[in-house]
């Protein structure tokens, strides 16, 4: 079996909507590796997209699948419900931010968490606007197309998107968007388009994802709480990418002194398995009516069994902690290459979610093509990459946490010499 037959069996029966940033299959992983039908050893530092921080298959997680399957895989919650659920839903209220009572809802996806939190914002409020910002990233259903700020290729031709949702630029200093002009922008947007007393939620990824690793400044978030408090607004924080110690704490708004309404969470939680959740103020999780809220998958007791692992092996791993040093790492790596290649605009990201943006060393402009070219150069090398970005210049790192050092500095090394090949 190859690589190459199995693609051109993949072209003949799947849509071509589902893009492929590759065209290796896997055969099986193992922590931060993968191999492909081929044999081929692959380092991964793209984690499934952000899912596997606690690495391929971890000895904890499988264990705990494995038990849960010897038992039950599905009886559905709202008909026949199971203990871990309950727990796993304690544990998250327990963590997320904020000193008052919390209550949680589990679904199977990213988007489908963001379109239970809009939910809950509107049925708890009794508005209907909702405010997301350029850039980006909130799921491919068609809430979430209308709350993504990025038309390609997410959004085109895909027709008319829900109303009462505005978009105001997201503050990048990088490409000339401060945390003033953000605001101004939200500002005129309440005075011309939306009054703010029709406004149920405003969403924001702590750091953005798919819209290029551009971290929300500390006093722009302090300003949103700010302005959710006068006008009555609730706080959604997209914690699906940037969760569970990814960024260097548990969650990304823990690097700010503010607490959001309601959150969303899913990839990374259980490993692995799908399962995503809203974990909110207790008065507003409780606002819809019974029904209102769930699905037949969701909270499958296998992504659950998975999640209750993945939040003993951050705790006994510190993997917190473990994230600050890998990002450090891959940053000072990435710093010292800078004198050498003027095409490398920024290194940032809090914890080990990080990333680097180029531009075109004459024009100064953004540069998808370097970018890319990194990309390929890395995965022809055995390294696994993935770009992003409004501008598609940027390479995000999103390696697992629990990745071994000598598979790190293996990865890196390889980051280096592609990085320079492109260059020369």
């Amino acid at each position: 079996m190859s690589n190459a037959t199995i693609s051109a069996r993949k072209n003949a029966a799947i849509s071509r909507g589902v893009g492929m940033t590759t065209q290796i299959y896997a055969e099986r992983a193992e922590n931060s590796e993968i191999w492909d039908v081929e044999g081929r050893r692959y380092i991964d530092f793209a984690s499934g997209i952000a899912v596997v921080n606690t690495g391929h298959r971890h000895p904890k997680v499988i264990e705990a699948v494995k038990a849960q399957l010897d038992r039950f895989t599905h009886t559905c919650h709202q008909v026949v419900p199971y203990e871990n659920y309950v727990r796993l839903a304690e544990r998250l209220n327990g963590l997320l931010p904020g000193k008052f009572d919390k209550k949680t809802i589990f679904a199977t996806t990213g988007a489908e968490a963001v379109e239970n939190a809009v939910k809950i914002a509107r049925h708890a409020t009794g508005r209907q606007a909702v405010v997301a910002f350029t850039g980006a990233f909130h799921g491919r259903t068609f809430m979430g197309m209308a709350l993504t700020g990025k038309v390609q290729p997410y959004k085109a031709g895909f027709g008319a998107m829900p109303g009462d949702v505005f978009h105001v630029p997201f503050p990048v200093a990088l490409h000339g968007v401060t945390t003033a002009d953000s605001l101004a922008a939200l500002d005129k947007l309440f005075k011309a388009d939306v009054d703010p007393a029709r406004v149920a939620a405003i969403i924001v990824e702590p750091v953005q994802g798919e819209g290029g690793f551009y971290e929300a400044p500390r006093d722009f978030v302090s300003a949103l709480r700010k302005i959710c408090d006068q006008h009555g607004i609730l706080l959604i924080a997209d914690e699906v990418q940037t969760g569970f110690a990814r960024t260097g704490k548990m969650f990304a708004m823990e690097h700010h002194d503010v607490a959001p309404d309601l959150t969303t969470m899913a990839k990374s939680l259980a490993g692995g398995f799908p399962l995503s959740a809203v974990t909110g103020r207790a008065e507003l999780m409780d606002s819809p009516n019974p029904g209102g809220l769930g699905g037949t998958y969701a909270g499958n007791p296998l992504g659950v069994a998975a999640a209750n692992a993945v939040l003993d092996v951050i705790e006994e791993e510190k993997l917190n902690d473990r994230a600050n040093t890998l990002g450090s790492r891959l940053k000072q790596r990435l710093e010292a290459l800078r004198d050498d290649v003027p095409e490398i605009v920024d290194i940032r990201g809090p914890g080990f979610m990080n990333a680097v943006e180029f531009n075109d060393a004459k024009t100064k402009l953004p540069s998808a093509e370097f970018a890319n070219n990194v990309r390929l150069k890395a995965l022809d090398k055995g390294l696994i990459l993935l770009t992003c970005g409004v501008y598609g210049n940027v390479i995000r790192f999103l390696a697992p946490i629990t990745v071994q050092d000598n598979v790190m500095t293996e990865a890196l090394d390889i980051l280096e010499t592609s990085i320079r090949e492109v260059r020369a």
